[in-house]
Formats: C-alpha cells, structure tokens, sequence
C-alpha cells in the first residue's frame, strides 16, 4: 500500500493585471482584441472575457484562446446597462491588485501592459485611462470621428483632467486600470450601475473618494475601431452625446453656423462680387480655424480635411439626436433600450454629473459594506 504523501496541487500565482473584457455580439473584432492581449509581456496577467448574452461567435472565438476564462454576467438588474453588470461580473473573478477594463475593439501595442502599470505607478494613479488612437476607415467615420474627438479634447483637456483640484474628470472605458484596492473602496462599477456614461462616472467617483485619475491620450498604448458602419455610428454617439456635452443644442448651432460660414464665404470669394482678396484672406482664416481645432483629435491630415469640409453638419445632427433621445427618456444600444431623462430645467449632463457625485460618507458605507 503507497502511504507517500500525495502529490502537492499545483500552485497559480496571482497575477500583477486582471483584464475584464466585456464583450456583446463582438466577433468581428474580439479576436484581435485577444490577440494583442495574450501576446503581452514585461508583466503577469489573466484575461476574463464576460460573454453578455451574445447571439454571434463571440464566445466561440473567446474560448479559443488558450489560458483566457470565459464568464457568463449574472441576469441583468432592473437599470443597469449590459456593460455595467458585465464588469461588475468581471471583477469578481479577478484575484489581481490591479484591473484593467478594456473594450473588445481595442487592440494593444506589444508591451503596453507593462508599460501602463509602470506609468500608473510613476503618477500614483489610483485610475489611468487612454483614450485610445482611433482607426476609422468608412466615408461616415473619417468625416465625424476627428470632430466629435476634437470637441471631447476641448471639452475635457486631459491637462486639466489630471488636475486632481480640476472639477473637469474624465475617463474612457475603452481603456481604464485601476487600482484593486480604490476602485472597491468607491463601490466600483456597481455604483455606477445606472449611468449610461459609466466611464465619466467612474472617474468623477474616484476623484470626489480623493483618489488620483490620470488620463491622457494613448495612441501609443492602445488602439480602436469603435464602429463598423453608420448605423452603428448613429446608435453609440445618440446614446452619449448628449451626456458628454453640456449644452448639445448650442454645440450643434455653433458647428453648422461655422461651416456655413465657411463655406458661404468660399462662395462669395470665387463669385468676385466683393474685394476677392479679403474675402480670400476670410475664408482661409475661417477654414485655418476649424482645421486647428479638428487637428487635435490625432487622426490623419485626409480624414481632418474631410471632416472639416462634411463632418461638422454630421456632427450637430448627432448632437441634436442624442439630445432629442435622452429628452425622450429612451436611447438604445446593442438591442437594449435604456430609459435615460433629467428633471425639468436640467440638461441630460449637468443631470449625469450630479448622479455621479456621491458623497463621501456613501462612499465609505459602500466599501465597508
């Protein structure tokens, strides 16, 4: 009879990175997506895909990868949205000190991993999210991706978005690593469970907790296709345009006077019916403007060109759709509608910002809780 002890079961250290990829429907870009994750190194990790509810390969292509954990969320809570829950489902699983959510249509520079939690340490960060270089190849994207970006840089300067005094906070779920520890003692994503903009939320969370958020752009790290087509397009920006600028219908007015202006002013100059040399020195001037403004958006010189020659009137017809959806009370995304709305005399997000600052007594009930 053998009475040698038994063998020792083998031991999984814990890894540095958990990466929770909430994915829904997402066969046409989540194997890259892994791709580029499994091949990281400089640092260890685990990869947990959540498979919300999808009716395509998506969980196929999942499980294909070796060494990747493939979860199903729990049904969906009465308001949650589909990304919320999948996270909070995500994170459950995960063992390690620092979580990385991060979108199924992004792909990773060899590396970026490692070099992101070095970053994180370096600037302290209890939140580091990059908003990611975005790859648009359809008509629909090269003309309204650099506009709408470039309206997000102005409207949320990362320079000052790392201002831990600043009240401008953001973040991009494409992209967002946070420390295990923080984002517990801030309720995580379940106590932001309900908001459509769930990034921005996050991030105001951390920031009122006292807890530093750094964001900058990281084209250098990390890459995106967002949408496919218009359809797709029309549906995500309805869904948050409206929340990510404060006064939609101004925006929308002030984009298609200053095309308009542009290019009635081209009309006037090639007519000759007044001074052309003035009126040439004016249209330059006004078209100098909107290129420097689109330019910061980080997208090729072709795709700003036709952005400022047909993506400003795209642009404030998305806004004014989304503003129209949200006064609505409904928008839609991935075959799930969300009911949305802001009390009388509130903008959709002036109503999400105030949603989003909890206080800081809430906030230690939920970490003790």
């Amino acid at each position: 009879m053998d009475r040698s002890l038994p063998a020792a079961l083998p031991q999984f250290p814990i890894p540095e990175v958990s990466i929770v990829v909430p994915a829904r429907n997402e066969e046409a870009s989540l194997g890259d997506c892994l791709k580029s994750l499994t091949a990281q190194t400089g640092v260890t990790f685990e990869i947990i895909v959540v498979d919300d509810g999808s009716s395509d390969r998506t969980r196929e292509i999942a499980q294909s990868f070796a060494g990747v954990r493939v979860i199903s969320p729990p049904p969906l809570p009465e308001r949650w949205t589909g990304k919320n829950n999948a996270a909070v489902a995500g994170a459950k699983e995960a063992r390690a000190e620092w979580l990385l959510f991060t979108d199924a249509d992004t792909v990773h520079l060899p590396g970026s991993l490692a070099r992101a939690l070095e970053e994180a340490n370096k600037e302290r960060a209890d939140l580091l999210s990059y908003s990611p270089e975005q790859v648009a190849v359809t008509f629909a994207e090269r003309a309204v991706m650099p506009v709408i970006f470039a309206e997000l840089a102005a409207q949320y300067p990362p320079r000052k978005v790392r201002e831990q005094s600043s009240k401008v906070v953001a973040a991009n779920g494409q992209y967002i690593l946070v420390r295990r520890a923080a984002y517990d003692a801030v309720g995580g994503h379940a106590a932001v469970a309900t908001e459509i903009l769930e990034d921005v939320a996050l991030a105001r969370l951390f920031r009122n907790a006292d807890q530093r958020v750094f964001f900058r752009y990281g084209g250098d790290a990390v890459r995106s296709r967002m949408y496919r087509n218009w359809t797709q397009l029309r549906e995500g920006w309805t869904k948050n345009l409206a929340l990510l600028f404060p006064q939609p219908g101004f925006l929308a007015f002030q984009s298609l006077f200053l095309w308009l202006a542009a290019w009635s002013t081209l009309g006037v100059a090639a007519s000759g019916a007044v001074g052309r040399h003035f009126v040439w020195i004016a249209f330059a001037a006004l078209w100098l403007l909107v290129y420097r403004r689109v330019r910061i958006a980080h997208f090729a010189a072709a795709n700003n060109l036709i952005a400022i020659a047909l993506g400003l009137p795209m642009f404030a017809y998305l806004l004014l759709r989304s503003k129209q959806a949200h006064t609505n009370g409904q928008v839609s995304w991935k075959g799930r509608a969300y009911s949305v709305g802001a009390p009388s005399g509130s903008t959709p997000a002036e109503t999400h910002a105030a949603k989003s600052i909890p206080t800081i007594e809430s906030q230690r009930l939920k970490a003790e809780n």
